[in-house]
């Protein structure tokens, strides 16, 4: 009797210290999230965009632009006058579900009037009666071709622009009587900032 209630300690003591030792999972199932703090865990929902951010001036008017939109955002990092030393405003002019246009100005209530206008950004789903580009065309990034349109001068300059198609999707970038250079900047850099 007393031979068998040693046995039964013993087996108690064994599987007290089975149940309370660590084990490891070879494999999680789907679905489990990675508990350790040591083992970084991958997100499962990346970010469409990635690093760079375009330009801190969209921050107040992107939650407003992509509540109503249905088409990827594509926005520039490089500004042409926003050096620092000039503020420049983005002001959403139009945003449906299948385009918007923003409005880049020196004020922040710049409607486009030619004094306070900086340029313009935006984006438009195409469709089958969408014009053909024109204009010079130009390379840009990821292999994408832009089409470069002068401005023309009168009593006061109109935008130049860059306009490129991308993935069914009409972009373009305008700047008050700019330079080429400039317009291919501020394009790779909506390019390279992804689509919002």
């Amino acid at each position: 009797m007393r031979h068998l209630k040693t046995v039964l300690c013993l087996s108690f003591l064994v599987l007290s210290a089975c149940a309370s030792s660590p084990t490891t999972d070879i494999q999680s199932p789907p679905g489990d999230t990675n508990t350790n703090p040591s083992v970084p865990s991958v997100p499962q929902n990346t970010p469409v965009s990635q690093a760079p951010i375009p330009n801190p001036i969209f921050e107040p008017i992107l939650p407003k632009i992509k509540q109503e939109i249905q088409i990827p955002i594509l926005l520039p990092d490089y500004i042409f006058g926003s050096d620092g030393a000039t503020q420049v405003y983005a002001k959403v002019e139009t945003v449906t579900p299948s385009q918007y246009q923003i409005i880049l100005g020196l004020t922040p209530d710049c409607n486009g009037g030619t004094a306070c206008r900086v340029g313009t950004v935006s984006g438009e789903e195409l469709s089958p009666s969408s014009a053909d580009l024109e204009g010079k065309a130009v390379p840009l990034d990821e292999g994408i071709t832009g089409y470069f349109v002068d401005a023309v001068c009168g009593a006061n300059c109109s935008d130049s622009t860059m306009t490129w198609d991308q993935n069914g999707i009409r972009y373009q970038m305008g700047i008050k009587a700019g330079k080429p250079e400039d317009l291919v900047k501020m394009a790779n850099s909506a390019i390279a900032s992804g689509t919002y």
